[in-house]
C-alpha cells in the first residue's frame, strides 16, 4: 500500500511534520495512484470510486490552498510529484 512514513520524511519541512500542505498532498497523491491502481482491475467498484474523486477533490482543495499562501512551494511540490498544472 502506501509507506506514511517514508512519504512524511520526504516531504515534512521540519522534524515531526505531519499535518503541512506538502505532506498531505503527497500522502493523497499515493493514496490516490494505489486506488487508481486498484480501479483498473476492479472497474465496477463504484464506493471506492467515489473515495477517489473525494481524494482528489480534497487534494485539489489543498494545491489551491498552497497556491494562494505560498507559490514556490506550490510549484516545488507540483515539480516532486509530477502532477499536472
Amino acid at each position: 500500500m502506501v509507506d506514511k512514513q517514508a512519504i512524511i520524511k520526504e516531504f515534512a519541512l521540519k522534524e515531526g511534520d505531519t499535518g503541512s500542505c506538502e505532506v498531505q498532498v503527497a500522502l493523497l497523491t499515493a493514496r490516490v495512484k494505489h486506488l487508481t491502481e486498484h480501479l483498473r482491475g476492479n472497474h465496477k467498484d463504484f464506493h471506492s470510486r467515489r473515495g477517489l474523486i473525494a481524494m482528489t477533490a480534497r487534494r485539489r482543495k489543498l494545491l489551491d490552498y498552497l497556491k494562494r499562501q505560498d507559490f514556490n512551494r506550490y510549484t516545488a511540490i507540483i515539480t516532486k510529484l509530477q502532477l499536472r498544472r
